[in-house]
């Protein structure tokens, strides 16, 4: 059994990208009550090795724009 089969229901928004964190963040939350959308500034390379269901990585940039797919994690 892999770790993802805990995590029932979407995992990723790849429709996300080009919008604002703002938005992004809202969608997130919405689309997945219970969870916290987690910010990742474009200067940080790393995310942390552990994996919780009730978060989400959303990547942006200086513009705070969704650069990558925010994902659970």
């Amino acid at each position: 059994m892999s770790f993802l089969d805990f995590c029932k229901g979407k995992q990723s928004w790849p429709e996300l990208i080009g919008y604002c964190r703002e938005t992004a963040v809202k969608i997130t939350e919405k689309e997945r009550p219970g969870t916290i959308a987690i910010m990742v500034p474009p200067n940080q390379q790393w995310l942390p090795l552990t994996y919780i269901c009730g978060r989400v990585f959303v990547l942006v940039d200086k513009k705070d724009i969704v650069q990558r797919i925010p994902v659970m994690g």
